[in-house]
C-alpha cells in the first residue's frame, strides 16, 4: 500500500489534523487485526515510517471496561499478544502491549504516545465499541488518525450499497472483485530496515508498563482484573496467531477435501474452526485466500467469465470444495461487515427487513408454548435437549455447531414472549459466551433467525408467520443428534474438541 494512494478504498482519514514529520515515530494502535503478517494496517504504518525514515511504535492495548469482558476472552486475546510479542521481536519495530490492571488505569496512554508521533494509524472495524472508541480518539488527538480496513478481501468501503441477501452480494462481486484478488498484505512487512526505537520513554512506561512475560504465558492469574470470572477460558483452545496458523495447516491437510460434502453426524466437523481467530484479528482472510490459490493452481484470470448471476459454485474456477468454503469465507462473511459498516442500527430490532417485522408484529400476540427467561436459557434449562445441547457446547467450548446455531436462535424466537426480547437473550448469550461474539458475522446469523439475508416463507406459522421455521425433530432427522446431546448434557463434565 503505497503513501501516494490517500484516496485508497481500504485507508480513511478519520481527523483533518496534520502529520507531524518532526516527530519521534509512527504509531500503530492495534485494536481489531492483532498480529504481525498479512495486515494492510501494519502495511500502511510501515509505509509511513520508510516515507518519514521514523522509527514504528505498535501498541496494542486491552481494556477492562468493555461489556461482557471475562477470562475467556482477555485470555484468548493475551495469547494473541504472547504471539505479537514474539513476532515483532525480530522486526524494527517496538511493541507495546499493555493490560489494563484496573478500569481506566489506561486512560491517557493512547494521547501519551500520539503526542510524540508524526502520524497515528489504527483498524478500522465497524462492530461492537470500536468505532466508537476511533470517533472519539479522531476528536481528541491533533496528530492525523488513519483507519485501515484489512477485514476481508473485498474492501467494505468499496461499495456503500447494502446487500439484502448472499446471491446480491455475490453476483456484486462477480462482477466487481477482480481488482482486489492481486492487492494483498504482506506476508513480511519488514523486508526493508527501518529506523529503531530502543525503549518508549520512562514517563510512559512507568504509568502504563508493558504487559508482564508470565501474564503473555498464561502463567499469571487474571483473577486479579475486574472482569467476569465466571465465564472461563476454553479447555486447549487457547488464541494467537501461533494457534490459528496450525489449525489452517489441519484444516488443508484433513478438512478441506470434504467441505462440500456434507454430513449426517453433527460430531463430525469439515469446518475450518478459524472463526474467533479471524474475530479477532489472529488471522488474516488474506492470508487464507492465498492458502486456497496455492492449494487449487488458481489465478485470477481463471475466474468465469459468464454473465454474473450469484450463483454459489462455478464462478471462482476452483474445486467443489475450495469454493463451498470461498462462499463463507468471502460471501457470507462479507455481507455481514458490510452491514455493519454501512447501517449504524446494524443490531437493532427495527433493522430486520420490513417483511419481518410486519410479519413478526402480526404475530406477537400469538399463544407461546412455553416461555423462559434469560436465567434458564443461560443454563440450558428447557424442555428440549438438543436445545439444551447447544447452550451448553456454547457455554464450554465458546460455539456451537453451525447448523445447530440457527435452530439455537430460532426457538428463542419461538419460546420467549416477544420478539424483541428474544433477540436481546441472543445477542447477550452470544456475546458472552462465543469466542467469535461481537463479531459482524456473529450479529449476521442471529438477525438472520428473525429474518435478515432471507425471504418470506410459506405457509405461514403462529409466532415465526413468515421467518423460516425450525424444529428440533426436523433437525434430528437430517442429523445424527444422540452423540452430541450426550457429549454436551449441562450435567457433562468438560472435554475439549480443540485438543
Amino acid at each position: 500500500m503505497s503513501l501516494s494512494t490517500d484516496d485508497h478504498v481500504r485507508v480513511t482519514a478519520c481527523n483533518q489534523a496534520p502529520t507531524r514529520p518532526d516527530g519521534e515515530f509512527v504509531l500503530y494502535w492495534m485494536i481489531a487485526h492483532r498480529r504481525a503478517r498479512w495486515n494492510f494496517s501494519l502495511d500502511r504504518a510501515v509505509a509511513w515510517s520508510r516515507e518519514l525514515n521514523k522509527p514504528l511504535v505498535v501498541l496494542e492495548a486491552l481494556r477492562t471496561g468493555y461489556r461482557w469482558a471475562s477470562d475467556r476472552i482477555h485470555r484468548f486475546i493475551i495469547d494473541g499478544m504472547r504471539d505479537n510479542s514474539a513476532a515483532f521481536a525480530s522486526t524494527p519495530a517496538l511493541y507495546h502491549p499493555y493490560v489494563e490492571p484496573k478500569a481506566d488505569h489506561g486512560q491517557g496512554l493512547l494521547a501519551a504516545l500520539a503526542s510524540r508521533a508524526c502520524v497515528v494509524v489504527t483498524d478500522d472495524f465497524p462492530c461492537f465499541f470500536l468505532p466508537r472508541m476511533v470517533s472519539a480518539a479522531a476528536d481528541a488527538l491533533s496528530v492525523r488518525l488513519e483507519q485501515v480496513d484489512a477485514n476481508g478481501v473485498y474492501p467494505m468501503r468499496a461499495t456503500d450499497r447494502l446487500f439484502n441477501r448472499a446471491v446480491d452480494l455475490r453476483r456484486h462481486l462477480q462482477k466487481t472483485i477482480h481488482p482486489y484478488l492481486t492487492e494483498f498484505p504482506r506476508a513480511d512487512p519488514f523486508d526493508a530496515e527501518l529506523p529503531r526505537l530502543d525503549a518508549l520513554p520512562s514517563d510512559i512506561t512507568e504509568r502504563w508498563p508493558r504487559a508482564s512475560e508470565a501474564l503473555l504465558a498464561g502463567k499469571e492469574s487474571l483473577d486479579s482484573l475486574p472482569i467476569d470470572h465466571s465465564v472461563p477460558p476454553v479447555p486447549d483452545r487457547p488464541g494467537g496467531s501461533r494457534r490459528a496458523a496450525e489449525i489452517l495447516d489441519r484444516f488443508f491437510d484433513d478438512r478441506l477435501v470434504h467441505y462440500a460434502d456434507g454430513t449426517r453426524d453433527l460430531m463430525d466437523r469439515p469446518h475450518s474452526a478459524l472463526s474467533p481467530y479471524l474475530h479477532l484479528g489472529h488471522i488474516s482472510a488474506h492470508e487464507i485466500f492465498h492458502r486456497v490459490v496455492e492449494r487449487e493452481r488458481w489465478t485470477p484470470d481463471d475466474l468465469s467469465t459468464d454473465t454474473p448471476r450469484g450463483k454459489r459454485e462455478g464462478w471462482w474456477g476452483m474445486s467443489a470444495e475450495a469454493e463451498s468454503f470461498l462462499d463463507e469465507l468471502i460471501t457470507w462473511r462479507e455481507i455481514g461487515y458490510n452491514r455493519c459498516c454501512h447501517q449504524a442500527n446494524y443490531a437493532d430490532f427495527d433493522a430486520l427487513p420490513d417483511w419481518a417485522l410486519k410479519t413478526l408484529d402480526d404475530h406477537r400476540d400469538d399463544p407461546r408454548p412455553t416461555t423462559y427467561t434469560l436465567e434458564q436459557f443461560e443454563q440450558a434449562q428447557t424442555h428440549d435437549r438438543l436445545w439444551n445441547a447447544a447452550q451448553t457446547e456454547l457455554k464450554q467450548f465458546g460455539s456451537i455447531h453451525s447448523y445447530v446455531r440457527m435452530l439455537w436462535g430460532k426457538k428463542v424466537l419461538h419460546w420467549t414472549e416477544r420478539p424483541e426480547d428474544a433477540l436481546k437473550i441472543l445477542i447477550e448469550l452470544n456475546n458472552k459466551y462465543a469466542l467469535d461474539g461481537r463479531n459482524p458475522n456473529s450479529y449476521s446469523g442471529i438477525m438472520w433467525c428473525f429474518g435478515r439475508f432471507d425471504r418470506a416463507w410459506g405457509p405461514e406459522r403462529e409466532i415465526f408467520g413468515k421467518v423460516r421455521y425450525m424444529t428440533s425433530d426436523s433437525t434430528a432427522r437430517k442429523f445424527k443428534v444422540t452423540e452430541y446431546q450426550r457429549t454436551y448434557r449441562p450435567d457433562a463434565a468438560q472435554g475439549s474438541l480443540f485438543g
